[in-house]
Protein backbone atom coordinates (compact mmCIF):
# COMPACT_ATOMS: atom_id res chain seq x y z
CA UNK A 1 0.00 0.00 0.00
CA UNK A 2 1.31 3.52 -0.83
CA UNK A 3 1.37 5.90 1.97
CA UNK A 4 2.20 9.22 1.54
CA UNK A 5 4.03 11.20 4.43
CA UNK A 6 2.05 13.51 6.21
CA UNK A 7 4.45 16.50 5.58
CA UNK A 8 2.65 16.32 2.25
CA UNK A 9 -0.63 16.02 3.09
CA UNK A 10 -0.97 19.64 4.70
CA UNK A 11 -2.78 21.34 2.19
CA UNK A 12 -5.85 18.88 3.02
CA UNK A 13 -6.49 20.23 6.52
CA UNK A 14 -5.49 24.01 5.86
CA UNK A 15 -8.74 26.12 4.70
CA UNK A 16 -9.64 27.25 1.40
CA UNK A 17 -9.25 30.83 0.84
CA UNK A 18 -10.98 31.43 -2.15
CA UNK A 19 -14.27 30.96 -1.33
CA UNK A 20 -16.31 34.30 -1.68
CA UNK A 21 -18.40 35.84 1.14
CA UNK A 22 -21.35 35.19 -0.86
CA UNK A 23 -20.76 31.61 -1.80
CA UNK A 24 -23.43 30.07 0.89
CA UNK A 25 -26.14 31.85 -1.06
CA UNK A 26 -24.72 31.80 -4.70
CA UNK A 27 -25.08 27.88 -3.49
CA UNK A 28 -28.73 27.93 -2.65
CA UNK A 29 -29.53 29.92 -5.68
CA UNK A 30 -27.60 27.82 -8.24
CA UNK A 31 -27.56 24.39 -6.44
CA UNK A 32 -24.29 24.06 -7.55
CA UNK A 33 -20.52 26.07 -7.32
CA UNK A 34 -17.27 25.51 -9.41
CA UNK A 35 -14.23 26.53 -7.57
CA UNK A 36 -10.88 27.33 -9.06
CA UNK A 37 -7.50 25.62 -7.21
CA UNK A 38 -9.12 23.82 -4.65
CA UNK A 39 -6.65 21.54 -4.49
CA UNK A 40 -2.91 22.06 -5.89
CA UNK A 41 -1.82 20.39 -9.04
CA UNK A 42 0.69 18.75 -6.78
CA UNK A 43 -1.30 17.58 -4.37
CA UNK A 44 -3.27 15.86 -7.43
CA UNK A 45 -0.24 14.19 -8.60
CA UNK A 46 0.40 12.29 -5.63
CA UNK A 47 -3.19 11.26 -4.84
CA UNK A 48 -4.19 10.61 -8.54
CA UNK A 49 -1.46 7.41 -9.10
CA UNK A 50 -2.86 6.10 -5.37
CA UNK A 51 -6.51 6.40 -6.78
CA UNK A 52 -6.42 5.19 -10.03
CA UNK A 53 -4.06 1.68 -9.12
CA UNK A 54 -7.31 1.10 -6.32
CA UNK A 55 -9.94 2.07 -9.11
CA UNK A 56 -8.08 -0.80 -11.58
CA UNK A 57 -7.59 -3.56 -8.89
CA UNK A 58 -11.18 -2.80 -7.39
CA UNK A 59 -13.39 -2.52 -10.61
CA UNK A 60 -15.77 -5.46 -11.72
CA UNK A 61 -16.67 -4.05 -14.75
CA UNK A 62 -14.58 -5.75 -17.20
CA UNK A 63 -17.43 -6.05 -20.26
CA UNK A 64 -16.49 -4.13 -23.79
CA UNK A 65 -17.79 -0.81 -24.09
CA UNK A 66 -20.20 -2.07 -27.26
CA UNK A 67 -21.45 -4.51 -24.79
CA UNK A 68 -22.92 -2.24 -21.79
CA UNK A 69 -25.96 -0.30 -21.19
CA UNK A 70 -25.98 3.42 -20.86
CA UNK A 71 -25.22 3.57 -17.06
CA UNK A 72 -22.05 0.75 -18.21
CA UNK A 73 -20.67 3.19 -20.69
CA UNK A 74 -21.09 6.33 -18.95
CA UNK A 75 -18.41 5.43 -16.24
CA UNK A 76 -16.43 3.05 -13.98
CA UNK A 77 -18.07 3.34 -10.68
CA UNK A 78 -16.13 2.30 -7.24
CA UNK A 79 -16.96 2.91 -4.50
CA UNK A 80 -15.85 3.84 -0.44
CA UNK A 81 -12.24 3.87 -1.61
CA UNK A 82 -11.61 5.49 1.91
CA UNK A 83 -11.88 1.93 3.42
CA UNK A 84 -9.32 0.18 0.80
CA UNK A 85 -6.45 2.24 1.19
CA UNK A 86 -4.97 5.13 3.87
CA UNK A 87 -3.67 6.96 1.47
CA UNK A 88 -7.32 7.58 -0.30
CA UNK A 89 -8.66 8.11 3.09
CA UNK A 90 -6.49 11.07 4.04
CA UNK A 91 -7.82 12.80 0.80
CA UNK A 92 -11.71 11.90 1.37
CA UNK A 93 -11.43 12.67 5.39
CA UNK A 94 -9.41 16.39 4.25
CA UNK A 95 -10.69 18.93 6.51
CA UNK A 96 -10.16 21.57 3.78
CA UNK A 97 -12.93 19.43 1.09
CA UNK A 98 -15.58 19.34 4.02
CA UNK A 99 -14.89 22.72 5.22
CA UNK A 100 -15.62 23.67 1.92
CA UNK A 101 -18.93 21.64 2.04
CA UNK A 102 -20.15 22.63 5.19
CA UNK A 103 -19.95 26.62 4.18
CA UNK A 104 -21.56 26.21 1.20
CA UNK A 105 -24.78 24.09 2.84
CA UNK A 106 -24.71 26.51 5.37
CA UNK A 107 -24.65 23.94 8.39
CA UNK A 108 -21.81 23.51 11.49
CA UNK A 109 -20.52 20.32 10.56
CA UNK A 110 -21.15 17.54 7.48
CA UNK A 111 -20.59 13.92 7.97
CA UNK A 112 -19.63 11.29 5.38
CA UNK A 113 -22.23 9.54 3.25
CA UNK A 114 -19.43 7.91 1.36
CA UNK A 115 -16.80 8.42 -1.77
CA UNK A 116 -16.43 7.55 -5.27
CA UNK A 117 -14.29 7.12 -7.94
CA UNK A 118 -16.05 8.09 -11.64
CA UNK A 119 -13.59 6.70 -14.17
CA UNK A 120 -14.96 7.31 -17.49
CA UNK A 121 -13.24 5.22 -20.67
CA UNK A 122 -12.09 6.78 -23.27
CA UNK A 123 -15.02 6.59 -26.02
CA UNK A 124 -17.02 6.35 -23.14
CA UNK A 125 -20.43 7.23 -23.21
CA UNK A 126 -22.91 10.22 -21.41
CA UNK A 127 -23.71 10.76 -18.32
CA UNK A 128 -27.55 10.87 -18.67
CA UNK A 129 -28.92 13.98 -17.07
CA UNK A 130 -30.46 13.21 -13.43
CA UNK A 131 -30.34 13.95 -9.53
CA UNK A 132 -28.47 12.36 -7.29
CA UNK A 133 -30.77 11.97 -4.30
CA UNK A 134 -33.46 10.18 -5.70
CA UNK A 135 -30.35 7.42 -4.28
CA UNK A 136 -30.50 8.60 -1.06
CA UNK A 137 -32.88 7.60 2.35
CA UNK A 138 -32.00 11.40 3.44
CA UNK A 139 -34.25 13.92 5.81
CA UNK A 140 -33.36 16.77 3.79
CA UNK A 141 -31.39 18.41 1.03
CA UNK A 142 -28.65 19.60 3.01
CA UNK A 143 -26.41 16.98 1.18
CA UNK A 144 -24.10 17.74 -1.78
CA UNK A 145 -21.03 16.38 -3.95
CA UNK A 146 -17.73 17.43 -4.44
CA UNK A 147 -16.39 16.42 -8.24
CA UNK A 148 -12.44 16.41 -7.62
CA UNK A 149 -11.05 15.98 -11.71
CA UNK A 150 -7.70 14.00 -11.07
CA UNK A 151 -6.26 15.62 -14.95
CA UNK A 152 -7.53 18.82 -16.78
CA UNK A 153 -11.12 18.40 -17.81
CA UNK A 154 -11.81 20.06 -21.35
CA UNK A 155 -14.72 20.00 -23.09
CA UNK A 156 -14.04 16.88 -25.22
CA UNK A 157 -13.14 15.07 -22.21
CA UNK A 158 -17.34 15.28 -20.90
CA UNK A 159 -16.71 17.67 -17.65
CA UNK A 160 -19.48 17.30 -15.35
CA UNK A 161 -22.33 19.94 -16.04
CA UNK A 162 -25.21 21.62 -14.03
CA UNK A 163 -28.81 22.79 -15.15
CA UNK A 164 -28.65 25.74 -12.71
CA UNK A 165 -31.46 26.72 -10.17
CA UNK A 166 -32.43 22.91 -11.19
CA UNK A 167 -32.85 21.98 -7.09
CA UNK A 168 -35.88 23.69 -6.70
CA UNK A 169 -37.97 21.72 -9.59
CA UNK A 170 -39.69 18.83 -8.10
CA UNK A 171 -40.08 17.33 -11.79
CA UNK A 172 -38.32 14.62 -12.61
CA UNK A 173 -36.80 13.26 -8.73
CA UNK A 174 -38.19 9.88 -9.37
CA UNK A 175 -35.86 9.19 -12.16
CA UNK A 176 -32.97 6.77 -11.68
CA UNK A 177 -30.05 7.60 -13.76
CA UNK A 178 -31.03 6.39 -17.57
CA UNK A 179 -32.02 6.78 -20.81
CA UNK A 180 -35.56 7.96 -19.44
CA UNK A 181 -33.81 10.15 -17.31
CA UNK A 182 -31.66 11.63 -19.97
CA UNK A 183 -34.65 12.30 -22.22
CA UNK A 184 -37.51 13.50 -19.65
CA UNK A 185 -34.76 15.84 -18.26
CA UNK A 186 -33.37 17.24 -20.59
CA UNK A 187 -36.79 18.13 -22.18
CA UNK A 188 -37.54 19.50 -18.48
CA UNK A 189 -34.23 21.89 -18.72
CA UNK A 190 -35.17 23.09 -21.62
CA UNK A 191 -38.90 23.74 -20.90
CA UNK A 192 -38.10 25.23 -17.57
CA UNK A 193 -35.30 27.47 -19.03
CA UNK A 194 -32.45 26.35 -16.76
CA UNK A 195 -28.94 27.23 -18.18
CA UNK A 196 -27.02 24.29 -18.65
CA UNK A 197 -23.86 24.93 -17.76
CA UNK A 198 -20.75 23.01 -19.30
CA UNK A 199 -17.34 24.19 -18.42
CA UNK A 200 -13.70 22.57 -18.63
CA UNK A 201 -11.70 21.64 -15.51
CA UNK A 202 -8.36 23.17 -14.79
CA UNK A 203 -6.07 21.12 -12.92
CA UNK A 204 -6.92 21.45 -8.68
CA UNK A 205 -10.52 22.75 -9.96
CA UNK A 206 -13.54 21.07 -8.23
CA UNK A 207 -16.97 21.52 -7.86
CA UNK A 208 -19.52 21.11 -5.46
CA UNK A 209 -23.23 20.11 -6.25
CA UNK A 210 -26.56 19.86 -4.40
CA UNK A 211 -28.31 16.66 -4.03
CA UNK A 212 -31.16 17.65 -5.98
CA UNK A 213 -29.45 19.60 -8.55
CA UNK A 214 -29.69 18.17 -12.39
CA UNK A 215 -26.78 17.67 -14.03
CA UNK A 216 -24.95 15.36 -16.76
CA UNK A 217 -21.32 14.60 -18.96
CA UNK A 218 -20.28 14.53 -22.30
CA UNK A 219 -18.69 11.34 -23.57
CA UNK A 220 -15.22 11.13 -23.19
CA UNK A 221 -13.49 11.62 -27.00
CA UNK A 222 -10.07 12.16 -25.31
CA UNK A 223 -7.59 9.43 -25.59
CA UNK A 224 -7.03 8.72 -21.71
CA UNK A 225 -9.87 8.06 -19.02
CA UNK A 226 -11.22 11.09 -17.23
CA UNK A 227 -10.51 10.86 -13.86
CA UNK A 228 -12.49 11.86 -11.35
CA UNK A 229 -12.44 11.36 -7.16
CA UNK A 230 -15.81 12.15 -5.18
CA UNK A 231 -17.16 12.59 -1.67
CA UNK A 232 -20.62 12.78 -1.13
CA UNK A 233 -20.89 14.85 2.28
CA UNK A 234 -24.12 15.25 4.27
CA UNK A 235 -25.45 17.85 7.18
CA UNK A 236 -24.13 16.09 10.20
CA UNK A 237 -27.67 16.19 12.03
CA UNK A 238 -29.41 14.88 9.16
CA UNK A 239 -31.07 11.92 9.74
CA UNK A 240 -32.54 8.63 7.92
CA UNK A 241 -36.01 8.34 6.30
CA UNK A 242 -38.34 5.30 5.13
CA UNK A 243 -36.71 3.99 1.80
CA UNK A 244 -39.08 5.68 -1.13
CA UNK A 245 -37.78 3.22 -3.74
CA UNK A 246 -35.39 0.04 -4.62
CA UNK A 247 -32.46 1.76 -4.57
CA UNK A 248 -32.89 3.60 -1.33
CA UNK A 249 -33.41 0.80 0.07
CA UNK A 250 -29.78 -0.39 -1.00
CA UNK A 251 -28.16 2.36 -0.44
CA UNK A 252 -29.27 2.07 3.43
CA UNK A 253 -26.25 -0.03 3.69
CA UNK A 254 -23.82 2.98 3.24
CA UNK A 255 -25.29 3.68 6.67
CA UNK A 256 -25.20 0.88 8.78
CA UNK A 257 -27.04 -0.13 11.87
CA UNK A 258 -29.05 3.65 11.55
CA UNK A 259 -32.28 3.25 11.96
CA UNK A 260 -35.07 5.65 10.52
CA UNK A 261 -35.26 8.75 12.15
CA UNK A 262 -31.82 8.36 13.49
CA UNK A 263 -28.84 10.42 12.98
CA UNK A 264 -26.60 8.21 10.82
CA UNK A 265 -23.66 8.17 13.32
CA UNK A 266 -22.21 4.86 11.95
CA UNK A 267 -18.16 3.70 12.07
CA UNK A 268 -18.79 4.42 8.34
CA UNK A 269 -20.24 7.88 8.26
CA UNK A 270 -17.59 9.84 10.36
CA UNK A 271 -18.07 13.87 11.06
CA UNK A 272 -15.30 15.28 8.88
CA UNK A 273 -15.59 18.78 9.64
CA UNK A 274 -17.86 21.20 12.82
CA UNK A 275 -16.89 24.28 12.73
CA UNK A 276 -17.50 24.63 16.18
CA UNK A 277 -14.82 22.97 17.11
CA UNK A 278 -12.19 24.17 14.28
Amino acid sequence: MTVIPETQTDELDVPYPGLPATAAADFARDGFAHLTGVLSPGTIARYEPVITSEVIRLNTQHLPLAERDTYGRAFLQVSNLWRENETVRRLVFSRRLAGIAARLLGVHAVRLYHDQALYKEPSGGITPWHADQYYWPLSSDRCLTIWLPLQETPLDMGPLAFARGSHNFAHGRDLPISDESEDRLKQAVVEQGFEDIVRPFALGDASFHRGWTFHHAGPNRGRVPRRVMTVIYMDADIRVTEPANAPQIRDRDWMPGAGVGEIPDTPLNPVLYDGRTS
